[in-house]
């Protein structure tokens, strides 16, 4: 459980920088800040995946709560209009907590309030919790209700062609502003119904306006909700994009039982490793029986290929989900194209794209992990060995976007107008780390490629393939030493272009250290682990570029131009703590003693579940101290990085 007590609940700043995530497993979510006010366009009580896990649709923004009794009116809500805030609930907001949904305790004189927000899992529906804790008297509840109906990424004005219309029995409320996707139901239970049919103007969302992008929406209040509670009783309210037929409170009981069991192995000492075991569980969506995908980050991206296959041992196989594991492997593999997987798939037409080199190479690691941590040489059989080797045909033959195996047996990719590296941020057309040709830790992904292929052709029998595998994989390695080693430098240049070799120190060659297969020798490695310690390391992972650097930028801010500018130019990303572990596990002269250091060291980051994503690791940090968080409140990479440190760690005696 992690906790926010007054020192948090009364700064508004704070209140608001601390953000709240639930997610259904479909890819839909509620979010929202710990002081109740909407700060993101993603904010919002249920967004609902319509063609799971894309397609999100914000159905419903906010509830906003009045208590009272007679002689007080208490407004426990927050909204932000232009500069004003109001109402100012968060000053009666006790406390917050994860237990293990979102929980805010409400004192108002000796009434406490409680609020649960969760969403049931496999279904678009969230389920919202009030509880009269304590009361010297009957209080009554009083809850507006505000509906958006628009695409997650949009703002919505108040416009004629939303359909106000409200139909209510049965104890719920039925809308349809615009079209089929916009249904909309809310079950109150016992709850009085006051339709009153009210826009409110101008909320304003200062994350957006911080990210350069329009930042004022218009919401309409269908009515509100009022109970009468007496000490110790409680109501629900459900949100869905389905009429509500059965017992919210029996959904709740469910779903809490559900979250334990992903924790019940974990000694209740292992608090953090808890925690993270379910934020890990927030990525994992199950868009179809029997199909599993990755949700790359919340609230903004869908299932992307390349951070799937990264994310995938520390989501998966560290928590003994190996069921799911298979599922996102089979996954992939169907939607393979000569020999590649998607690298991501759009929001709304969930079409795949293939603009990426390494997204299907390190498919190759996850399944060699999978195949480590499982044992399981059938599922290699029977559904990966050949599209593996298939693949590794596309690559030597030539595939999408100029991917080819060039005749030294490097791997070459794309040209000056593609990114096709995890480091793809683009400006006007224009790569801001132009990385085409040959890239360190693609080519350590191909060698490893090969010997993966290798290892798998030797242990099914196919003794012809292994050997020309084995061939090609040495062919790679002697060229790989060659031409990126540096002697003089003590590290690996981060890409190779024609007469051109980029000696930016970057984590890429750490990736390259990591791998399962290895390429340098002790020394070699111990040489670029030094030089990582010294320029990337910091207690939020590494930085993706060495300060004093000419393109060096230590804060990512701003508008899209400047936040791409620095995305891959020094911020710091905490998923590259899982390679730099397993660089020093491989390298280091004492690896278990750099290992509990290595804990200690990361310490901050492990703090940080409490702040910015609540629950959940960032997608990336600024470079320069204090290293503010930044980017999407949680990131499966990162999530999944810093849980295998944590899972390595705890099972160290030191």
């Amino acid at each position: 459980m992690i906790e926010l007590n007054r020192s948090v609940t009364a700064d508004l700043d704070q209140t608001l920088r601390h953000e709240w995530l639930e997610t259904n497993g479909l890819g839909g979510y509620a979010a929202g800040t710990v002081g109740g006010a909407n700060t993101r366009r993603y904010h919002a009580l249920l967004v609902a995946a319509k063609q799971p896990p894309v397609a999100r649709s914000v159905l419903f923004s906010k509830l906003d709560e009045v208590l009272c009794w007679p002689g007080v009116q208490r407004h426990l809500s927050c909204n932000i209009y232009g500069g004003a805030i109001y109402p100012a609930g968060y000053n009666f907001l006790d406390s917050f907590r994860l237990d293990p949904w979102p929980v805010f305790t409400y004192r108002v004189g000796s009434c406490v309030l409680e609020k649960h927000i969760l969403m049931r899992h496999g279904h678009n529906t969230t389920l919202v919790n009030y509880r009269l804790l304590r009361a010297q008297q009957p209080c009554t509840l009083r809850v507006r209700l505000f509906v958006a109906s628009r695409n997650h990424h949009h703002l919505q004005s108040a416009r004629t062609d939303f359909d106000t219309r409200v139909c209510y029995n049965n104890r719920q409320l039925r809308m349809q502003p615009r079209e089929e996707w916009s249904r909309l139901f809310v079950w109150f239970g016992q709850a009085e119904f006051w339709a009153d049919g009210i826009w409110y103007y101008n909320f304003h969302y200062p994350r957006e306006q911080e990210r350069g992008l329009d930042s004022t929406e218009d919401l309409y209040s269908p009515g509100e909700l009022s109970w009468v509670l007496m000490p110790g009783q409680q109501v629900w309210v459900a949100i869905s994009d389905q009429e509500i037929d059965g017992d919210p409170a029996a959904w709740a009981e469910a779903e809490r039982r559900r979250r334990e069991r992903l924790v019940a192995d974990i000694p209740p000492h292992q608090q953090v490793r808890r925690r993270l075991v379910l934020a890990a569980d927030q990525f994992l969506v199950h868009p179809r029986p029997g199909k599993t995908s990755v949700i790359a980050g919340y609230p903004w991206f869908t299932d992307w290929g390349r951070d799937t296959m990264i994310a995938l041992p520390g989501l998966t196989l560290t928590t003994g989900r190996f069921e799911e594991a298979r599922r996102v492997l089979a996954a992939f593999v169907e939607v393979m194209d000569q020999g590649l997987i998607p690298n991501n798939f759009g929001d709304e037409s969930a079409q795949p794209a293939y603009n990426t080199v390494d997204a299907t190479l390190w498919m190759f690691v996850a399944a060699w992990r999978y195949a480590e941590a499982s044992g399981d040489l059938d599922f290699v059989r029977n559904s990966l060995y050949e599209p593996l080797c298939e693949s590794i045909h596309w690559h030597l033959q030539g595939t999408h976007n100029g991917i080819k195996a060039d005749s030294d047996g490097l791997l070459t990719a794309g040209g000056p107008d593609t990114q096709l590296t995890w480091m793809d941020a683009k400006v006007d057309g224009i790569a801001v780390t132009p990385r085409h040709g040959k890239a360190v830790e693609i080519n350590a992904l191909w060698y490893n490629a090969l010997r993966i292929c290798e290892q798998f052709s030797r242990c099914l029998g196919h003794v012809e393939r292994a050997a020309q595998y084995a061939a090609a994989a040495d062919k790679t390695r002697a060229a790989f030493l060659a031409q990126f080693w540096s002697d003089e430098l003590g590290y690996l240049y981060d890409c190779l272009q024609p007469n051109y070799r980029d000696p930016a120190l970057r984590p890429n060659q750490v990736i390259a250290l990591a791998l399962p297969f290895a390429l340098l020798d002790k020394r070699q490695g111990q040489a670029v682990l030094q030089k990582v310690d010294e320029t990337l390391l910091t207690p939020y992972g590494l930085r993706t570029l060495a300060p004093g650097s000419e393109h060096y930028r230590g804060r990512y801010e701003g508008d899209q131009w400047n936040r791409d500018h620095a995305y891959h130019q020094g911020t710091v990303w905490p998923w590259l703590v899982a390679p730099y572990l397993r660089a020093v596990a491989r390298y280091a002269d004492n690896p278990t003693e750099r290992l509990a250091w290595a804990r200690q060291y990361f310490q901050p980051l492990l703090d940080d579940l409490a702040t910015y994503g609540v629950g959940s690791v960032a997608e990336l940090y600024d470079g320069d101290p204090p290293h503010r968080p930044g980017g999407c409140i949680a990131q499966a990479w990162s999530v999944a990085g810093v849980l295998e440190l944590v899972t390595e760690t705890d099972k160290s005696p030191t």
